[in-house]
């Protein structure tokens, strides 16, 4: 993509509403707009990143065995009244009354939905397991909406939700959906460690909430540096197989956010300089809750012997827009953003020094082009601006590469390739740098 044919309305300036380093950074690199308080319109850059995000969390949800489809946005209130959370939620919940006088709502999230799709539908315990998850737009109405996506009204969530015959079922299907999550967040970079979490208005007695660490994270968390570590994808995962030894090894040592922490049972468990207290971010929340929803909501089967009984059932989100601001959060410096490179929106920003320079125009239109083929995405810097100003927008919005193509290099026969997270930079032919981007 030339940037001067693209949509990416940069600012000099922070805005005096952003308090956090992402939602200033996503403002200035032009990823969003405010459009109303805690809702946002997403431009084309972080609509790339975005849809990023969303396809490793679906390619995960698939390789996990999660089949894919879609809720609406609005859902009628009388499910909410049979289940009882109609009252229950409060007022993050937007109430709607339609035309007819029927009571509706914008769905916060989809338990009641759900359950129902499956009662109408499952009879048998011949038909289960199962496990359905879709990725759809939820709205909460906060009270004092900040921290730009990170804490929206209105927001992407994948949602997941399991169905089985009894405990030892959905505990297979709980953690099925564990190893997917860490598996999700360390294809993005991440390092996410699982901590039991207080099941909230979600309800259940079995609970974990995944938190990345950021020095501007909401929550203080203690946890084994071993978490740290860790290569969640150093192995492969047979999803058929037992992976209760793969939880226990995620939950075996001492990991707690502030809310749960024990200083002295910390302290008794992880020796000093084994020690990892930092702040961090909660990017995703898992829930068994047994028959909660299914009993009150009739999501029955008949079991082999004949007994007619309500599915276990567990649900599993994680958040792809507040995602973006959590990567940013963890992953940044005092010049912009680092995209680590699965979710980059370009991998390459390519800058012309002199665009009006014929030499430096066939030698970047030639690079252009040979990278495109071999299927780079390429942000391609070709404006009429001084260098400076190339440079500090390529470092704001963070791809992991820039190809520096200038008429001083071109003369020598090189080109300079700069590493974004690294801060490296090497003088290469131009072939070379295309064949180290290309491989």
């Amino acid at each position: 993509m030339r940037l001067s044919n693209y949509f990416m309305p940069t600012l000099k300036e922070t805005p005096t509403e952003a308090q956090i380093v992402s939602h200033r950074l996503m403002l200035r690199a032009g990823m969003v707009r405010q459009a109303s308080a805690g809702i946002y319109s997403w431009l084309p850059l972080g609509l790339r990143v975005l849809k990023k995000i969303e396809q490793i969390v679906r390619e995960e949800q698939d390789r996990a065995g999660a089949q894919e489809l879609l809720m609406p946005t609005i859902q009628s209130a009388d499910l909410w009244k049979q289940s009882g959370r109609y009252e229950d939620y409060g007022k993050e919940m937007l109430r709607i009354v339609d035309r007819h006088e029927r009571e509706m709502l914008y769905g916060p999230t989809n338990e009641e939905l759900i359950t129902e799709i499956f009662r109408s539908s499952v009879k048998s315990y011949r038909d289960l397991p199962r496990n359905l998850y879709h990725i759809q737009w939820k709205f909460r109405d906060e009270v004092r909406p900040r921290f730009g996506v990170m804490r929206g009204r209105e927001f992407l969530m994948k949602d997941a939700y399991s169905f089985d015959i009894d405990r030892e079922g959905a505990k297979r299907a709980y953690n099925k959906m564990f190893v997917a999550y860490l598996r999700t967040y360390a294809r993005m970079g991440l390092k996410a460690i699982p901590m039991a979490a207080d099941t909230g208005p979600i309800g259940g007695d079995l609970s974990h909430e995944f938190i990345i660490l950021a020095d501007t994270g909401e929550s203080a968390i203690f946890c084994h540096n071993d978490y740290l570590d860790a290569d969640v994808l150093a192995t492969d995962v047979d999803y058929g197989s037992d992976l209760q030894p793969i939880v226990d090894s995620w939950t075996k040592a001492y990991a707690a956010t502030d809310e749960k922490h024990d200083q002295a049972e910390f302290e008794a468990q992880v020796p000093t300089d084994k020690r990892v207290e930092r702040r961090g971010i909660e990017v995703g929340h898992i829930f068994y809750f047994g028959d909660k929803y299914s009993k009150p909501l009739g999501a029955e089967v008949v079991t082999a012997d004949g007994a007619q009984v309500p599915v276990h059932m567990g649900s599993y989100g994680i958040g792809v827009s507040r995602l973006v601001g959590g990567i940013i959060e963890a992953s940044h410096d005092d010049n912009g953003i680092i995209w680590p490179e699965s979710v980059t929106p370009f991998k390459v920003g390519l800058i012309n020094l002199r665009a009006g320079d014929a030499d430096c125009v066939n030698a970047c239109d030639g690079a252009y082009a040979t990278l495109e083929a071999a299927g780079v995405e390429v942000l391609y810097e070709d404006r009429d601006s001084g260098a400076g100003a190339k440079f500090a927008a390529m470092d704001l919005i963070g791809l992991p590469w820039q190809l520096v193509i200038g008429p001083r290099g071109l003369k020598n026969g090189v080109v300079e390739l700069k590493n974004r997270k690294t801060g490296e930079r090497e003088e290469l032919t131009l072939d070379a740098a295309i064949n180290k981007l290309t491989s």
